[in-house]
């Protein structure tokens, strides 16, 4: 499995985790041997239950790559996050159960991206891969790099994220962890976000803005104030700050 948003392929140190309250926590009961269709399954499983969130920034909290600090938050808190935590917890998860970073067939699996592909992707450049959600994507190479890109139109493909297949461990994201929560440049900074997909399309908090879609139709809706976002932040994404 090739896992991590603009992280290659991700290595990170082994700790001892609570495998049955992780996959309690993303409602998941179905099979655990280390397989194509496993992993499929988890990171839909994944996609659905733990939101992509930027949240703890806005609250004056440091997020560190710890993986613990991880586990903790999503497991514990039922909270999300953003991409290293959403990645380093689910990597942890998992190695638990015996899936190694790079198999002999290896796919993308990404669970903090936010609004991207649903299943795992398989690593074969330039094959078009068409999910359930209508949505194609593919990933090309260009020398070292690999390219995810999500088709648009006939022609048109739009870059996604890029990654290497150099491993690395966790606290090598360490600094730009830190940029992306801290920087004024960096989108994470600039407003908050809280989303999750569905199993037809997706909800979104970004700041007082409510928005859902649903089989590709999207509807907008501007919260009154901070007390309407906290009860739709607990009623839509179970979480309660």
């Amino acid at each position: 499995m090739i896992g991590g948003r603009n992280a290659g392929a991700t290595r990170f140190c082994r700790r001892s985790m609570n495998v049955p309250a992780y996959l309690a926590r993303i409602g998941y009961s179905g099979p655990t041997d280390p397989s194509p269709e496993t992993l499929r399954q988890l990171q839909v499983a994944h996609l659905f239950t733990v939101p992509f969130e930027n949240l703890d920034i806005y609250l004056g909290r440091k997020i560190a790559c710890d993986e613990e600090r991880f586990l903790h938050k999503i497991i514990q808190l039922r909270r999300g996050g953003f991409c290293y935590e959403l990645n380093g917890a689910f990597a942890a998860l998992l190695r638990a159960l015996g899936f190694r970073v790079v198999l002999e067939k290896p796919w993308l699996a990404d669970v903090g991206f936010g609004d991207s592909f649903l299943e795992p992707l398989r690593l074969e450049t330039e094959e078009e891969q068409e999910e359930r959600t209508g949505r194609t994507y593919r990933i090309v190479k260009v020398g070292d790099v690999c390219i995810v890109q999500r088709k648009l139109d006939v022609a048109i493909w739009k870059p996604q994220y890029q990654f290497t297949l150099q491993p690395h461990r966790l606290e090598d994201f360490e600094a730009r962890c830190v940029y992306q929560q801290t920087s004024p440049e960096s989108h994470f900074t600039r407003q908050r976000i809280c989303t999750l997909a569905t199993p037809d399309g997706r909800i979104t908090l970004s700041d007082l803005k409510w928005i859902k879609t649903v089989h590709g139709q999207r509807t907008e809706q501007m919260l009154k104030d901070e007390e309407e976002w906290r009860k739709a932040l607990s009623e839509y994404f179970g979480i309660r700050l």
